[in-house]
């Protein structure tokens, strides 16, 4: 079984530190057995303060990290000090160095600053909340800090943007690891989307565009059933009863992308649960996830994954 290491440090804010255990907890193979097993540890074993008005009872010390698979660092109030200068602390550097070479290491929100300051994330991409993206630009300059996404997979060292996208990038990891159907059951267990459309732009304070009455769910819904048929912003707008350019600039509001990369994203979507729940041809599953051609989803499933179809059956699909 996979275990599932969470680092509580001191401040640790509450809703982050469940994250894990909610989510890996909730995952189960088709005979109801448990896939992943959570353990929380802090420092030295003694209780924790936390960024509320409690604190926790922790008896595990960071020598659990040097024996688990997946290793998950919440944000902490202790790490404000190491967002102004960059600096980690001894404590820390020791606590980090427990970590076996090959463990998956994740960090949610600005834990990102404990894992490039560590060297964890040089040369690398990542990413943070974004109100601290260029701040960790700043002090750690060898990282690809991406302002936008929700979260960032590069490969043993992940890394999300704050508080709810610590849920986004946990259920990644279940689909990464079992397949979109368990990561859909977690999702549908713990009452959130398996999947988030576009990125950070959309949470970013800008001005309030002027209440029109109406949005663009209702047409999402109605496209969602239709990724088939070869839908165009202009049809879209009219299922919404309003002009293309009132459409789109509405639509980015909503969530953070435009209608086509909208659509782009569903369809792969599709095509990836229908890779992984038939035997259809790839020809196939292109037409009935509306990519029209083979050589179409291989380019998107490339660009989206990093592999083409027959790969990406292989790692998902259950054996058997």
């Amino acid at each position: 079984m996979h275990h599932v290491g969470v680092l509580a440090l001191d401040g640790v804010h509450p809703f982050e530190l469940g994250i894990p255990a909610r989510i890996f907890g909730a995952a189960r193979d088709e005979s109801g057995n448990p896939l992943y097993t959570v353990t929380t540890c802090g420092l030295d074993g003694g209780p924790v303060r936390t960024g509320a008005d409690f604190d926790l009872a922790v008896s595990r010390d960071a020598t659990l990290l040097a024996a688990v698979d997946t290793v998950v660092i919440p944000p902490a109030q202790c790490l404000a000090e190491l967002r102004e200068h960059g600096r980690l602390p001894d404590h820390l550097r020791a606590a980090l160095a427990a970590i076996r070479p090959g463990t998956r290491i994740v960090a949610i929100c600005t834990a990102s600053y404990l894992l490039a300051a560590a060297g964890l994330l040089d040369h690398r991409p990542a990413t943070t909340h974004w109100r601290e993206a260029d701040r960790l630009q700043r002090l750690f300059t060898t990282t690809r800090v991406d302002p936008d996404v929700l979260y960032v997979d590069d490969g043993d060292v992940l890394t999300s943007a704050g508080v709810a996208a610590g849920i986004d990038l946990c259920l990644h990891l279940v689909r990464r690891d079992h397949g979109s159907r368990i990561a859909n059951d977690v999702a549908r267990s713990c009452v959130v989307p398996p999947w988030r459309d576009g990125g950070q732009a959309q949470y970013i304070r800008r001005p309030v565009p002027e209440p029109t009455g109406t949005g663009t769910a209702a047409t999402q819904a109605w496209a969602v059933e239709r990724l088939a048929d070869p839908l165009t912003v202009a049809q879209l707008a009219a299922h919404a009863h309003t002009s293309v350019r009132t459409f789109s600039r509405r639509f980015r509001e909503e969530t953070g992308t435009t209608p086509v990369q909208w659509l782009t994203r569903q369809r792969v979507d599709l095509a990836r649960h229908l890779l992984e729940s038939t035997d259809w041809p790839v020809d196939l599953v292109a037409r009935r996830a509306g990519l029209g051609t083979g050589a179409s989803l291989r380019h998107h499933l490339r660009a989206a994954v990093g592999v083409g179809p027959q790969a990406y059956r292989r790692t998902f699909r259950p054996a058997g």
